[in-house]
């Protein structure tokens, strides 16, 4: 070991307590590597749960990381009088030269401490929307929804968003809270069709595959309005009548899963075909163009009179 000190100082031109410094840092950051190796196989061998697991794993370095960097700046920094001399001179170059990665660091701390979300939460920040699948000191990862795909689903994008954006930007959570939404289907029919008829079906279907949600999402609001004053008259699914430049527009509105907007409206939409293929009297409106005759067509009193001879 001494013959190994004494060609590291001969080859690197090193004195001897800068080499004492550099052994000193390097046990130091191996104990405190091998203290968290141990602590996580112990968590490995006792825990299945991935969610326990990655937590134990993002706190241990918490720890580990912030200790390792005090003592290893005690070592190198014994001169001062204190650690507080330390932290203030190292503080003020980290204000001036860091400034980004102070901001980041502060949006850390505000996802730690206030929860806007966590780690398999579905959310949007700004003009980026995903499933949140890890966070880090200055940076947390998505892997995305939206884009070019429909319907909230993934693209299989992973995108890395700078923490200090939590601070600045509006952020939505899909999974927090209500943890439903309101999807919508506009189905156009022909204004000859029967729309009654076809409001009609379009309830029961409606009802058939959202009216599970109901109970469950109940008893969600009455959680969440202890904390935010959030509220619902109804939240059965519900067809809404209006009239378009095509036709008659009715809009299917129900609550479902974040996660199952389109296998929800997709069962809903094939039950529609099915239904509507067989009434004779509903057809589905689509932009067309017609010559319409109001002297020979539309209703009787409603015809422009015809004209003299």
């Amino acid at each position: 070991m001494t013959a190994i000190t004494d060609w590291l100082q001969t080859t690197l031109g090193l004195s001897p307590a800068a080499m004492d410094r550099i052994s000193a840092s390097l046990v130091a950051i191996l104990v405190l590597w091998a203290i968290r190796r141990i602590v996580l196989a112990v968590i490995w061998r006792q825990v299945d749960d991935v969610r326990v697991r990655y937590r134990w794993q993002k706190t241990t370095s918490y720890v580990v990381v912030p200790i390792g960097i005090l003592i290893v700046g005690r070592i190198w920094f014994e001169g001062f009088s204190s650690i507080a001399t330390f932290l203030g001179l190292v503080s003020a170059g980290i204000a001036i030269a860091l400034k980004d990665l102070l901001v980041n660091l502060a949006g850390w701390a505000f996802i730690l401490w206030r929860r806007p979300f966590e780690v398999g939460d579905r959310i949007q920040l700004g003009g980026h929307a995903g499933d949140v699948i890890d966070v880090r000191i200055f940076q947390f990862t998505l892997l995305e929804i939206g884009n070019w795909v429909g319907a909230d689903q993934s693209t299989g994008r992973v995108i890395h968003v700078p923490n200090g954006k939590v601070l600045t930007d509006t952020l939505a959570n899909y999974s927090k809270g209500f943890q439903y939404i309101w999807n919508e289907l506009p189905i156009l029919i022909t204004f000859e069709s029967n729309w009654q008829k076809a409001k009609d079906i379009l309830a029961e279907i409606s009802e058939r595959h959202a009216a599970h949600v109901t109970g469950d999402a109940e008893e969600r609001i009455k959680a969440v309005s202890r904390r935010f004053m959030i509220f619902y008259s109804t939240l059965t699914p519900t067809v809404y009548t209006s009239v378009a430049d095509c036709g008659v527009l009715l809009t299917v509105r129900y609550l479902c899963e974040p996660r199952r907007r389109r296998s929800s409206a997709q069962a809903i939409w094939e039950d529609v075909l099915h239904a509507f293929g067989k009434c004779e009297d509903i057809d589905f409106a689509y932009p067309t163009y017609r010559f319409y005759d109001n002297r020979l067509e539309g209703k009787p009193a409603a015809r422009a009179p015809a004209e003299p001879g």
